[in-house]
């Protein structure tokens, strides 16, 4: 079984839904700029990152959890990646492909446009830090609704 949470830029909602979901932060209170921050993709995924899947770890379900920055096109990327994965199993079934995209707000589009794409990295972290913080019970819900999937599924 494999899940990818994807988003615009694979650096912030979908690093926080990834560790959410291999119980890496708390899923019962905020995080601490400090948890964020010790991610290991959290505000660090590169351009070079953008369209690779990045393996995050394992659940208590044994699913492997990726993250995926696809920029703006879904359209185009998410159909590859089911594509390949029908090709390589005979089927579409054990694979979850989740959109993060909705959590992002404001605060963490300009945070992260100014860390990722200016590379203003002391200027952008904080103020998408903040934003990923805002939406973190948002992220939460979806990473619970797919939990929830997986045990109905179990």
């Amino acid at each position: 079984m494999i899940i990818i949470y994807h988003d615009v830029g694979g650096a912030h909602s979908t690093a926080i839904a990834a560790n959410l979901h291999i119980n890496r932060l708390p899923m019962d209170r905020l995080p601490s700029k400090k948890e964020l921050l010790d991610l290991p993709t959290f505000d660090k995924v590169e351009k070079a990152d953008l369209g690779h899947l990045l393996y995050i770890g394992q659940d208590e379900f044994g699913a492997k959890v990726y993250t995926l920055g696809r920029k703006y096109r879904p359209d185009l990327v998410i159909p590859a990646v089911e594509d390949m994965y029908s090709a390589l199993h005979g089927d579409g079934e054990g694979l979850y492909i989740v959109d993060t995209h909705p959590t992002v707000n404001l605060p963490m589009k300009i945070g992260g446009f100014t860390s990722r794409q200016l590379k203003w990295v002391r200027f952008g972290r904080p103020i998408v830090t903040y934003g990923s913080i805002k939406a973190y019970m948002d992220i939460v819900n979806i990473v619970k609704a797919v939990k929830n999937n997986l045990k109905v599924g179990n």
